[in-house]
């Protein structure tokens, strides 16, 4: 399947692509504009210039939202909705990972705290905006841009996933596994997203008082698949 990272020029965006090209997927990062996408593939050609990067594209974020058959949103909360406007038709029957979360810092507030959408969730406001026919699935919320972007390391932290249709939410978490380190668990529906997200302050809090980049979250107790 082609993955599509919308948004995907910032850390985290840039990360997730970075290691879904590692592991032999055939990426497309998307962007505002083409060029700024195009120049983050050249980023990413540069960082990993003894590999093979012919699996890896950039195009607009319609452009490559038209193409993909995965697509994962990698914005901030502000430009949330005027991103999935402009990918709405094409993200029709397919699976649509959202990892936005509504962050202070995104207003003019705290990196650390987190603030409230009407819809409960940042995850629940796309699966409102794009309709029925588009399997919404909540991840990577709790994964640093940090530790995707340092591809020579596994991942210590867990990725908790949650999502209404468990068939998607399924294809999202085996996708996510092939990420060396991580290990996925299934948070139950979408709604989860809400609790799930607020973790994402919680770590971004940790990291500052701890002065790392690369706090994660482990859950222990849980019996293997």
């Amino acid at each position: 399947m082609t993955i599509a990272v919308l948004g995907g020029t910032g850390d985290q965006g840039l990360g997730i692509a970075l290691r879904f090209v590692q592991a032999g997927e055939e990426v497309i990062i998307g962007s505002r504009k083409a060029e700024k996408a195009e120049n983050a593939v050249e980023e990413l050609k540069n960082l990993l210039e003894d590999q093979d990067l012919s699996n890896l594209s950039g195009l607009s974020n319609e452009d490559a939202a038209e193409k993909a058959d995965i697509l994962i949103l990698t914005v901030p909360i502000l430009a949330q909705k005027p991103t999935l406007d402009t990918v709405k038709e094409a993200a029709k029957g397919k699976i649509f990972v959202d990892a936005t979360v509504p962050l202070q810092s995104n207003i003019g507030g705290t990196p650390f705290s987190y603030f409230t959408v009407w819809e409960g969730s940042a995850a629940e406001r796309t699966a409102a905006i794009l309709g029925g026919d588009v399997k919404v699935v909540s991840a990577f919320n709790n994964i640093s841009s940090s530790s995707l972007m340092r591809h020579k390391e596994a991942i210590d932290c867990d990725c908790l996933v949650s999502g209404d249709d468990k068939e998607a939410k399924t294809t999202v978490m085996e996708l996510i596994e092939k990420i060396p380190g991580v290990k996925c668990v299934d948070a139950g529906p979408l709604e989860q997203a809400r609790t799930v997200e607020r973790i994402t302050a919680l770590l971004i809090g940790l990291n500052i008082r701890y002065k790392t980049h690369y706090g994660g979250l482990r859950i222990t107790g849980l019996p293997d698949k």
